[in-house]
């Protein structure tokens, strides 16, 4: 894990894709959406139908390794709404004792504006939580410190003459509110170029817009955008 400062309190970066917040005691993923590939299996488009079991895998090592005693999830927890019917017994089993072990919140997204109540835990559109905002898309207009999700975005980089990508979060900050665009947490989630003008706009108005990852046990942060002197 990497330490990082945001709107005046300190993070943690576990695995480069969850935010473990210490004063909280609180776990943020964003972007889980578990039974992708069970969703598009009813379309012909076969996958290896395990990626909820490995996205739950990681988010046990991440609540074992960070002490967190709640999880707060940042919206398109599953690829649709009708997802959690179509866990197979032993992913509804890993994340009952999930939910049971820990304070679960489900903030509902784009994909999953209908999830139901039943899981386990607390399902909202949105939650204020320690002066701060959680919720699955950037909202305009917002001036207090915001988390949210649905951009998954990454990063290129050059590592021993090879490019690699990397999942990232995006953090805003000066003229309009701090906010951090979290990375994808899911096994089977793809990425959008963390510079990409559809994230820079989202984030408007901004002093500076950063990508920050974790890179050999230190935070690396990427200038992305810039206003103009």
């Amino acid at each position: 894990m990497v330490h990082l400062s945001f709107a005046g309190d300190d993070f943690q970066l576990h695995n480069g894709r969850a935010l473990f917040w210490p004063r909280e005691g609180a776990l943020l993923v964003a972007d889980l959406h578990l039974e992708k590939a069970s969703f598009f299996a009813r379309t012909g488009q076969f996958l290896p139908p395990y990626d909820s079991r490995e996205t739950l895998e990681r988010l046990a090592l991440a609540i074992r390794e960070t002490g967190a005693r709640r999880v707060i999830t940042l919206g398109d927890n599953f690829h649709d709404s009708a997802g959690a019917g179509r866990l197979e017994p032993h992913a509804a089993g890993m994340l009952a004792a999930l939910t049971r072990a820990v304070d679960w919140v489900w903030i509902t997204g784009n994909h999953d504006a209908a999830l139901e109540p039943g899981l386990g835990g607390t399902v909202v559109e949105e939650l204020e939580l320690g002066g701060m905002v959680l919720r699955h898309q950037v909202k305009p207009g917002e001036h207090r410190p915001e988390f949210s999700g649905h951009f998954h975005p990454r990063v290129q980089l050059k590592l021993r003459d090879r490019r690699v990508r990397r999942a990232c979060a995006v953090i805003s900050r000066g003229k309009g509110a701090t906010r951090m665009i979290l990375p994808a947490f899911g096994a089977l989630t793809g990425g959008m170029d963390a510079a990409d003008p559809a994230i820079v706009q989202a984030l408007q108005p901004a002093s500076r817009i950063d990508a920050v990852l974790p890179a050999a046990g230190r935070l690396v942060q990427l200038p992305l955008w810039r206003a103009a002197a």
